[in-house]
């Protein structure tokens, strides 16, 4: 009886930990908060400690940009985080303004995103960051089961729904059939990946170097797995330092050079799906070719992805609905299950 008034009163939280991105959805509110994984710290030379400037967007705007002893930092890497005291103090800041009370343990579930192939390790540092913000019970959830509960496929049904979530530390590759995972698979090849082919190489080409942020804007503009034919004249002038001299510059590149930089990567992303499809039950396999797979997350905005892979893999890709949003979006519905002994299965234990 007591158990039944403590969920009464709690409060079910679902917390999208991406490597770029957070995300938080509470039951019964939705999504309440979107910001970027990002932390601002000042170094206390006196004292030797770490001093938080700022967080989310405001620390984001400062990559880059930071002047000495001040330092912005993203303390997810991969998917998985890099460094656990700067990610539980992203989480509580983003809680509270989310207007949840973190002190109060007793009425506060938080169900947390991870990527497939995520250690023990991993997973415990997971644990650790979201019971430091203030939740008495995590459970756990792999980020594809959740991007297809958000895309809307049918996981409980008797037939093979596949998703390929490309975020920016990881894509996530799941087959699901009947709210288990048939197959999945986790590579550290996504979004970030594509920003740092495109910084090298605009290093190595014209000897100027760019940060971060510019190779974001870069694939944004000009990025795309295929050039068609109306593609090929598009370019833009990116701003750099030049290495040589030391001096600011100003180059021009065009989306013909960039596609193919992106080549390599996407390639393993093509070959991962392609085993994924090998490794399937064939019955499965059938339900995938005619429904065709869906794609999610961030990275399947990339302009001409979804022709690129159906041309390489030979099957219908589905670009979701909202498709950066999905993975919270599925968290969210996923909420409504932490008391269904039916729904067990979704959830990592």
């Amino acid at each position: 009886m007591l158990k039944r008034i403590l969920k009464l009163f709690s409060t079910d939280v679902a917390v999208d930990l991406g490597t770029a991105n957070t995300a938080i959805y509470v039951a019964k509110r939705g999504v309440v908060l979107q910001q970027p994984t990002v932390v601002a710290i000042r170094q206390s030379y006196d004292s030797g400690g770490r001093h938080i400037a700022a967080v989310g967007q405001d620390a984001k705007d400062m990559l880059g940009r930071t002047p000495m002893g001040l330092n912005a930092i993203r303390p997810l890497k991969d998917g998985v985080i890099a460094d656990l005291e700067m990610t539980e103090v992203l989480l509580q800041y983003f809680l509270r303004q989310a207007n949840i009370k973190t002190r109060v343990k007793t009425n506060m579930r938080i169900l947390v995103s991870v990527p497939a192939k995520a250690t023990l390790l991993e997973y415990r540092a997971v644990k650790e960051a979201v019971d430091g913000a203030g939740a008495n019970e995590i459970r756990l959830i792999q980020q594809a089961m959740a991007a297809a509960i958000g895309a809307g496929l049918p996981i409980d049904q008797a037939c093979g729904s596949m998703v390929v979530n490309i975020g920016a530390g990881t894509t996530e590759i799941g087959v699901i059939s009947l709210l288990g995972t048939v197959y999945s698979d986790s590579l550290r090849i996504a979004g970030d990946t594509l920003n740092e082919r495109i910084a090298t190489y605009i290093r190595r080409q014209y000897g100027c170097l760019i940060g971060e942020a510019t190779a974001e804007h870069i694939k944004q503009e000009l990025g795309m797995a295929l050039v068609l034919a109306e593609d090929e004249n598009q370019d833009m002038e990116v701003r750099g330092r030049q290495l040589a001299a030391g001096v600011p510059t100003a180059i021009k590149v065009t989306a013909k050079e960039i596609s193919a930089v992106l080549q390599d990567p996407l390639n393993t992303i093509i070959n991962a799906i392609k085993n994924a499809l090998e490794d399937m039950p064939a019955e499965l396999s059938g339900d995938i070719a005619e429904r065709g797979i869906v794609l999610t997350g961030g990275g399947a905005k990339l302009r001409h992805l979804d022709k690129l892979l159906s041309q390489e893999v030979g099957l219908p890709m589905i670009i979701a609905d909202d498709a950066e949003s999905c993975v919270i979006r599925g968290m969210g519905k996923a909420l409504a299950f932490l008391d269904n002994i039916a729904y067990d299965s979704l959830f990592l234990h």
